[in-house]
């Protein structure tokens, strides 16, 4: 089994920790890789340097030995669509379950994505609820959703791609735009932050209000 979490991780906190540890708990993942990525189509464009966003990364991922970095997509030019990485990924690993992981608000806005359909036909998605969130998807979503759904973990193993996995587990109220937002204000560390990546953010003064 493969298993991929995308996103800008700006900056990477402890709810991005738990959801990789949950995921690697439920599927007993060897490897579980965070994959950055450069200029989201969804989202604005990350406030700092793509090289801070690694150094913060490999400071937060290094005490787990199951997590790893996959850099592909801060390598290739132009918007950062997951549909790449998965056909590159499935094209390397043609048999291979593979398993992409995301927020519920990443799922929520799943219908929005770039080619979503074909994504789902290249692996499984695995989807992580913060408290509070509730899963309201649109239309064609929800069409994917009952016929996609299920609630055994093995089945996911059993096949490559096109299942749809609620992963349970305890969850952890973080966000990075909040978090962003704190520490703009009180340049204190954070709480819902790794004691690496708070060192890192004071010594390199990132985040603050003059950014």
């Amino acid at each position: 089994m493969i298993a991929i979490f995308g996103g800008t991780f700006d900056p990477v906190h402890l709810g991005h920790l738990n959801m990789a540890t949950q995921c690697v708990n439920t599927f007993n993942l060897t490897t579980l890789y965070f994959m950055p990525c450069a200029l989201p189509a969804h989202k604005a464009a990350p406030g700092i340097s793509t090289a801070h966003r690694i150094n913060m990364l490999n400071a937060a991922i290094a005490p787990y030995p199951h997590f790893a970095l996959d850099l592909r997509e801060l390598n290739r030019t132009g918007p950062s669509y997951s549909l790449l990485s998965l056909q590159e990924l499935r094209a390397e690993h043609p048999n291979t379950p593979i398993l992409f992981l995301m927020g519920m608000d990443s799922f929520n806005n799943l219908d929005k994505w770039y080619e979503w359909q074909t994504i789902t036909q290249l692996c499984h998605i695995v989807v992580y609820q913060r408290p509070g969130q509730l899963c309201s998807p649109r239309p064609a979503l929800k069409t994917y959703m009952l016929n996609a759904q299920t609630n055994d973990a093995q089945y996911l193993e059993y096949t490559p791609f096109g299942k749809l996995y609620f992963l349970p587990g305890e969850t952890l109220d973080a966000a990075s735009s909040s978090i962003r937002e704190q520490l703009k204000k009180t340049n204190k560390n954070n709480e819902l932050l790794p004691d690496s990546v708070s060192h890192y953010i004071e010594q390199h003064q990132l985040y603050q209000s003059g950014d």
